[in-house]
């Protein structure tokens, strides 16, 4: 891949007989909209909330369908301190805070509290 991916899923599906939204989806969105400069870099996909979710078990394989994921681009740096999970030979993140870290460490944008 030439470009990070970040996998979501889409704001305002239907469960549990109403809308809902992902709290780790909706922290990603807004770090992307508070940088909004690093969207030419990311292609962004959204997945069904039901299992499996397709496009992610055809890029890291069965069992791996967490959003959100960040994919990283081929041979891109991961960052000094980050714990990069490998599946069907892609780099990923699973989770808003490793995703947030690497944004920051990629684009040159803030960092999460805390980290």
């Amino acid at each position: 891949m030439s470009r990070d991916v970040i996998v979501l899923l889409a704001p305002g599906f239907e469960d549990n007989g109403r809308r809902e939204y992902c709290p780790e989806c909706a922290e990603v969105w807004g770090v992307l909209n508070y940088f909004p400069a690093i969207l030419h870099g990311l292609d962004i996909r959204y997945q069904p909330l039901a299992h499996p979710r397709p496009g992610l078990v055809t890029l890291l394989g069965e069992g791996k369908w967490n959003c959100p994921t960040l994919i990283l681009a081929e041979g891109v740096d991961a960052g000094p301190a980050a714990y990069v999970k490998t599946a069907n030979d892609q780099r990923f993140f699973d989770n808003a805070r490793d995703i947030g870290k690497y944004l920051a460490h990629r684009y040159g944008v803030a960092v999460p509290r805390g980290s």
